[in-house]
């Protein structure tokens, strides 16, 4: 096979015919693509003749200007393949896609504050300027956590257009967090007290109090509640293997979140109850409104069913007269962080303990974002510890 190099191209010589090939940038990936030129003749004899050199050149300065085009794409058109970038598995590097949770916060962000704000613009017309103005009107209505997470989402759209023109820059490298981003207000979190309360409360709906006490006494997320199956449990240990997000199912986002929990009485209980209401399913999904079928929607029963059991201000869908009210209604993430709280407290300080629990990573994490406040009766109890230690 000949080839001649025209300086943009190959031409090349392939059974009786000529042929001019050219590299590519496709979804960060350098391909290679060709075209047919013509069949050699008198008058195109050699891939140096000055008739094959001409449709090359031609053709060549037609995927140039296509190139350029295609190359000063708009904002909107890289997030679309960046989104479908990070929902595939990479044949090449063996990169794995995003989990369904961060893909939903992606979109989450995307359509809430970013897709309105670039518009029609182009990669390479954005600005730096642009970027830290848009950045300062959010602060009026959103807290610094959410400023970053917007920062950081749409950097990782302008370095994957990067991949696609390699003449574009990434502006918001050097767009800062507005300096009176106001922080976000501290999360809450259940104490034990209204945990058992709120549990005692459910106790006509056995599946809604096993939610609960799976999230307030062990600390285990929605997520990773939808994705429990019986043959997950045994009679000492809850084995917390995947999580199911919109209906997809997946193994956690880090591997310190596949864990072995202990099973405690507050959560053996309505576990029971709930196994005797299924038959005595020892395999199966855990949760399912359609048992083989569908999953439950956690949200629903949330709404549904265990808010107006806890703040009293809905009716709920399986009961006759409204419920009263035996606390507020925090979210089920509260119980996550009140679960480590309490743990912590119970066990004189040792965070390692709910560190392993809730499945962290590092420390830091269950100390800086879960810990939260001890109680008075906590600050006692571990002063009296601390006056033991010193007399001895």
């Amino acid at each position: 096979m000949k080839r001649y190099h025209n300086g943009a191209g190959n031409v090349y010589e392939k059974h009786g015919a000529f042929y001019v090939r050219w590299w590519v940038v496709e979804n960060g990936e350098r391909r290679q693509r060709s075209k047919w030129l013509c069949r050699k003749d008198r008058e195109h004899s050699s891939r140096n003749s000055k008739a094959v050199r001409d449709l090359a050149t031609d053709h060549l300065a037609t995927i140039g200007k296509q190139s350029q085009t295609d190359s000063d794409l708009k904002i909107r058109d890289a997030y679309d393949r960046y989104l479908a970038y990070v929902q595939t598995v990479h044949a090449v590097t063996d990169r794995t896609p995003l989990k369904p949770s961060s893909i939903k916060s992606l979109k989450q962000i995307w359509k809430q504050h970013l897709d309105k704000h670039f518009g029609e613009t182009t990669v390479r017309a954005y600005t730096v300027a642009q970027g830290t103005d848009f950045l300062e009107t959010l602060t009026a209505t959103q807290s610094k956590t959410t400023i970053k997470h917007v920062r950081s989402c749409a950097s990782s759209i302008f370095r994957y257009a990067r991949k696609i023109d390699k003449r574009a820059v990434n502006p918001w490298k050097d767009v800062p967090i507005p300096d009176d981003a106001v922080e976000s207000a501290n999360t809450e979190h259940y104490t034990v007290e209204e945990s058992e309360n709120i549990v005692s409360a459910l106790v006509d709906h056995v599946d809604a109090q096993l939610v609960m006490a799976l999230a307030c006494f062990l600390g285990v997320s929605s997520h990773e509640i939808c994705g429990l199956r019986f043959d997950d449990i045994d009679d000492e240990w809850i084995h917390v293997r995947r999580g199911v997000v919109r209906g997809i199912v997946d193994i956690p986002k880090a591997a310190s979140r596949v864990r072995s929990v202990p099973l405690i009485d507050q959560v053996r209980v309505p576990l029971e109850l709930w196994r005797k209401k299924r038959g005595g399913a020892t395999e199966g999904w855990l949760f399912e409104s359609d048992p083989g079928k569908h999953l439950y929607d956690l949200a629903n029963m949330k709404n549904r069913v265990i808010r107006p059991h806890v703040d009293g201000r809905d009716e709920c869908v399986r009961c006759d007269e409204k419920p009263k009210a035996v606390g507020k209604w925090r979210g089920l993430h509260s119980g996550r962080r009140g679960a480590c709280t309490a743990i912590i407290e119970a066990t004189n300080g040792n965070a390692a303990i709910a560190q392993a629990i809730l499945g962290h990573k590092d420390m830091a994490t269950t100390l800086r974002v879960y810990k939260k406040q001890i109680t008075p009766q906590g600050v006692v109890d571990g002063m009296k510890l601390y006056q033991r230690t010193l007399n001895k």
